[in-house]
């Protein structure tokens, strides 16, 4: 009696942690922020918890899991629609090399030691690190690299060309809100994002998804879009 109980309790669990995962979004260990890495630590030990408990009523852990569920849920919807929270949950892109410098400060903040970045540059098959003109850390603790434009293939080197290098584009507007400091570092201000959308019929700033400035002042402009679009391809 006490097997088929561990039976059924556990199917029980794996129904509610499925329907849980749905409801948090699917996402890869990799694209998990730590705060959902926590919580799905601890709503599947509460499952398996629930699964083997044969003395205590298994309702206390499923609404434990539950409430844990719902947590996730309202604050990621709160992420979506607040930048700053969205920043003290998830952090910042820091930034770890450009232009031929190592920032030993951002790598300390980031807790990656000069040997560590190495590796993740070899990894990436960056094995001098003059390949590479930018190295972000990201919020999910993933490097993203940057190499210089004359060494990506096909090597324009070899066919003697000097092209003009690239550099990361400035996000000037995130959730139809400004961001003044990423204008002010690209040397312009609100008024002329203001000009800039309205010459490609965009009356608000609230009405843009996101919006990036690159260093030649070539804005590009996401609008919101708040149809249902499904992608029936790759279904």
């Amino acid at each position: 009696m006490d097997l088929l109980r561990v039976a059924l309790t556990s199917l029980f669990s794996l129904v509610v942690l499925f329907v849980l995962t749905k409801l948090m979004g699917d996402k890869q260990i990799s694209q998990m922020s730590l705060f959902d890495y926590i919580i799905g630590i601890t709503i599947g030990s509460i499952a398996a918890e629930m699964a083997t408990e044969l003395e205590g009523n298994p309702l206390h852990p499923m609404t434990a899991m539950v409430v844990y569920g719902i947590v996730a849920v309202l604050i990621s919807i709160v992420c979506q629609k607040f930048l700053p929270f969205r920043r003290l949950m998830s952090g910042k892109p820091i930034l770890l090399y450009d232009n031929g410098i190592l920032i030993k400060k951002n790598l300390l903040k980031a807790r990656i030691d000069l040997s560590d970045f190495l590796t993740q540059c070899r990894v990436a098959g960056y094995f001098d690190l003059n390949d590479l003109q930018t190295a972000v850390m990201e919020q999910n603790g993933q490097i993203s690299f940057l190499p210089i434009s004359s060494n990506r293939p096909v090597n324009p080197k070899d066919l003697n060309i000097s092209p003009q290098q690239n550099y990361i584009n400035a996000n000037v507007v995130l959730d139809g809100r400004v961001m003044k400091k990423a204008l002010a570092q690209m040397g312009k201000n609100e008024n002329w994002l203001v000009e800039r959308l309205k010459a490609q019929g965009i009356k608000s700033v609230s009405d843009v998804f996101l919006a990036t400035c690159d260093t030649s002042g070539n804005l590009t402009v996401y609008k919101i879009n708040n149809k249902n679009i499904t992608f029936e391809k790759i279904e």
